[in-house]
């Protein structure tokens, strides 16, 4: 906590700690990810789409942007390659998305007038007492893709949800979006959307000053091959 420079952001951390059950070495990992300082932080039309007793759990339930830093650090270039990587690490892929989130299917199969369609990733959430669904964008956000979320969170609330189930919350994750298009694109929706990037690691949300400043993941990991090589004993050119 000593890495932690205001009381507020040290109080934040100590009631998740506290509210979640963190380990210590837990609780260090989400304050190098700066988890808390980045709930909250998605755009979305919740305020206008859920009533204020829901509304405002359902903003702090998100964050911006989502760190995969476990999903590797080659270059990904399709949507269904994010979906995997996420599947396979689905014990850190829930840590990152936060308590309460339980896993329900990977290309969920939806058959709609005949066409078939298929979810990238649905959850339940047992706090917000709702389905969550996650598409995943490999590319900067695009208007169109708030109306296909829409689309899904429309069939899942007719065929999946209870009665007593909230409305489905539909979270999109995207490699960059502009702020003011994604608040025109959400405008008029009734159904909750959120708006979210994901990222690989950390330094992809620093200014391009301070990156400059930082070793590449691929420098680090060259450092730590040649230091494992010479721990060995290897000859190295």
């Amino acid at each position: 906590m000593s890495k932690l420079k205001d009381n507020e952001t040290r109080n934040a951390y100590a009631a998740k700690a506290l509210e979640n059950g963190w380990s210590s070495n837990v609780l260090w990992h989400m304050i190098d990810m700066k988890n808390v300082e980045r709930h909250g932080k998605a755009v979305t039309n919740f305020t206008a789409s859920l009533p204020p007793e829901d509304s405002d759990m359902a903003v702090q339930t998100f964050k911006d942007p989502y760190l995969f830093d476990f999903i590797g650090t080659a270059a990904t270039r399709r949507e269904t390659e994010v979906e995997r990587a996420l599947v396979f690490h689905m014990e850190k892929f829930l840590l990152e998305l936060g308590q309460g989130f339980a896993f329900v299917g990977r290309q969920v199969h939806l058959e709609i007038g005949g066409d078939d369609f298929y979810i990238d990733l649905l959850f339940y959430h047992l706090r917000l007492r709702c389905y969550v669904v996650i598409e995943l964008k490999a590319r900067d956000f695009q208007p169109g893709d708030v109306s296909q979320l829409n689309m899904y969170q429309n069939v899942v609330n007719d065929v999946l949800r209870h009665p007593d189930d909230k409305p489905t919350i539909g979270l999109l994750l995207v490699k960059g979006k502009n702020r003011t298009v994604v608040e025109y694109s959400l405008a008029g929706y009734t159904n909750p959307i959120g708006v979210a990037d994901w990222q690989k690691q950390l330094t992809e949300a620093l200014p391009d000053e301070l990156k400059s400043c930082l070793p590449s993941v691929e420098e680090i990991e060259r450092e730590i091959e040649f230091a494992d090589a010479i721990a060995g004993g290897d000859d190295v050119e």
